[in-house]
């Protein structure tokens, strides 16, 4: 579980209770409803209810010397905490669990499938590593458009130092490939026909390398051919 990196990286998480109303440590809180939802549970009676059936085993692990809490105290101090410091901790914790071997991370957008309603769809860009077939993190946007100032703030909640960071022509920005690579992360943009005169400079230079067979090019070259959703 890597409780004490857990413990480390979210003792930066301010505890919004006051003194006399602490009867549950807050990281139990937050661990404690973590295993939950890793278990299935989707709703603070769920967590609690979680706890009460995994209370030996908690134990093991958590100081709860006042018992399990419950499903009110648990929705109250998650309504209470600062949920970009949560989500921060939470990205940066995950990004330990496994050593992340992945050396790739893709950054792309999709909309969640059942959300649509009058006004919009829930649009959510993920850091997922390739390797370890695993999410990092997750930023919510409004809506397609709005990927190129979602993405800075996802790059912002991953370590990217020896990384490649593959994003698709959306986030083709010079601001966006500036900040993957003051933090030490290389990029792969992709980069389409509309972009015309860099579309154009890019296949120049590679054409040419290649009828030389890259020899002497500061690059290599690679070509793989997938057919899937009906596309090639």
């Amino acid at each position: 579980m890597g409780e004490s990196t857990f413990k480390i990286i979210f003792s930066s998480m301010k505890d919004p209770r006051i003194d006399r109303t602490k009867l549950h440590n807050l990281l139990n809180i937050i661990l404690l409803s973590i295993c939950a939802v890793l278990c299935g549970a989707e709703t603070w009676i769920g967590i609690a209810e979680f706890g009460q059936a995994r209370e030996s085993w908690l134990k093991t692990f958590l100081q709860l010397p006042n018992g399990i809490p419950s499903h009110d105290t648990i929705g109250r101090v998650f309504s209470m905490i600062d949920g970009n410091a949560f989500e921060q901790c939470f990205a940066k914790w995950v990004q330990t669990l496994s050593g992340l071997t992945s050396k790739t991370i893709a950054i792309d957008g999709k909309q969640n499938r059942g959300s649509k309603t009058d006004n919009s769809a829930l649009t959510l860009v993920s850091a997922w590593a390739s390797e370890n077939k695993l999410v990092l993190a997750q930023e919510r946007v409004n809506g397609k458009s709005n990927e190129i100032t979602a993405i800075p703030k996802l790059l912002e909640l991953l370590e990217l130092k020896g990384k490649i960071v593959s994003i698709d022509a959306m986030g083709k920005q010079k601001g966006i490939a500036k900040q993957i690579m003051e933090a030490g992360g290389d990029n792969v943009l992709a980069v389409k026909k509309n972009q015309g005169k860099l579309f154009q400079e890019m296949k120049f230079v590679f054409e040419t390398d290649r009828k030389q067979d890259f020899k002497g090019a500061p690059f290599d070259y690679a070509e793989t051919v997938n057919k899937g959703h009906g596309r090639i």
